[in-house]
Order: C-alpha cells, then structure tokens, then sequence
C-alpha cells in the first residue's frame, strides 16, 4: 500500500471577547485568538494569546504591504454609529474577526 502524508490543518478561533475599562472612555475589547496546527512548520501546536480590533488593523496593514497583487481581506467596520446592543456588536465583529483570519 502507498504510505498516506497526513494532511496539514490549521484551525483559529476567536473567541471570548473581554470589555476592560467599560463605561470609560478609554475602554475596549480584546478576543482570545486561539490557534492549533498539526504543521510541522510550528514547534508549538497550539498557541493562544489575546488581541484588539487595532492589532488586527495592523496585521492587515502588514500584510498588505507584503501581498503584491493578492488582495487581503477586509476587516469587519469600526463603526461608532452602531444600532443595536453592543452585545450585537461585538459578537457580530468577533465573527468578521474569525472570518480574517480564516481567509
């Protein structure tokens, strides 16, 4: 029988999103970024480790600079205009951060 290469796979998830300093003006929401990989590319198979919405703008500013003609995908909007709760909010951002990172 012809030996089977195990398939690479890598799974992220965001997750948790914490709400610190809330009803201030400076507060903010960090997401649990948890990452598992069977890849022999990472000496760590699963890693976590928490983020802003502004360190993922970063990325994507990174990335961009990095891409040449491959597009990156968008970032879920900083709206501040939001209806709904912010409990819609930032569930609804969570998933467009999941949703980065995936793609």
């Amino acid at each position: 029988p012809i030996p089977t290469i195990p398939q690479e796979l890598t799974t992220v998830r965001v997750q948790d999103p914490r709400v610190h300093n809330e009803g201030s003006w400076n507060s903010y929401v960090d997401y649990k970024i948890f990452l598992h990989t069977n890849s022999k590319a990472f000496t760590a198979k699963t890693s976590c480790v928490r983020r802003r919405y502004r360190e993922f703008a970063w990325l994507r500013r990174q990335l961009q600079k990095n891409a040449g003609l491959v597009p990156v995908p968008e970032l879920p909007g900083k709206s501040g205009f939001f209806v709904g709760s912010s409990d819609e909010f930032i569930e609804r951002r969570r998933q467009g951060l999941q949703q980065f990172l995936e793609r």
